[in-house]
């Protein structure tokens, strides 16, 4: 009898394990389609991540700065780039700041956050990559071209990471 006990409660904490959410993921959600492919990102202790994408018509890099909120959304913190002509603020709005230095434009952002954003992968061949403790990702290795994917934080379980795709060590 205590075997039999034993045998469920193992049971129930496995499922439990394998079923609740408790793995806090970067994850991209593919959208407009029916059966969305998910791809995640561990998530360690670093709250800051960026992202870098050379822009499509100046082809300079911009890299945008992100934090973690406790909330677990997303706070935009600045925005770098080299040219303010076509599509790249060249004022600062109310609760924004921009600076000039080195060369480059900081647009910082006082209290910008959002709940999650759209990225689409571009077919074209230029450079977007996801930037996270130390690690880069190639963004267009990992996801695939011409899609767009819904880009949150948000807390997993097993069993959904293993119904996704986590992408690889970092390396490009």
């Amino acid at each position: 009898m205590k075997r039999i006990v034993l045998v469920i409660s193992f049971g129930i904490v496995a499922t439990c394990f394998f079923f609740l959410p408790i793995d806090l993921v970067f994850s991209f959600t593919e959208t407009r389609t029916n059966q969305p492919e998910k791809v995640y990102i561990n998530i360690s202790n670093e709250n800051e991540f960026q992202i870098r994408y050379t822009h499509s018509i100046h082809r300079t890099d911009v890299l945008e700065t992100y934090e973690i909120t406790k909330t677990k959304d997303l706070k935009l913190v600045s925005m770098e780039y080299e040219d303010v002509s076509i599509g790249m603020p060249a004022y600062a709005e109310e609760g924004e700041r921009l600076t000039y230095e080195n060369g480059r434009y900081i647009l910082s952002y006082e209290d910008k956050v959002l709940s999650d954003f759209t990225i689409y992968i571009g077919n074209i061949d230029m450079d977007l990559s996801f930037i996270y403790n130390q690690q880069s990702y190639n963004l267009k290795k990992h996801l695939e071209k011409g899609k767009s994917y819904l880009f949150q934080v948000e807390k997993v379980s097993l069993f959904e990471k293993w119904k996704g795709a986590v992408m690889g060590d970092g390396k490009a």
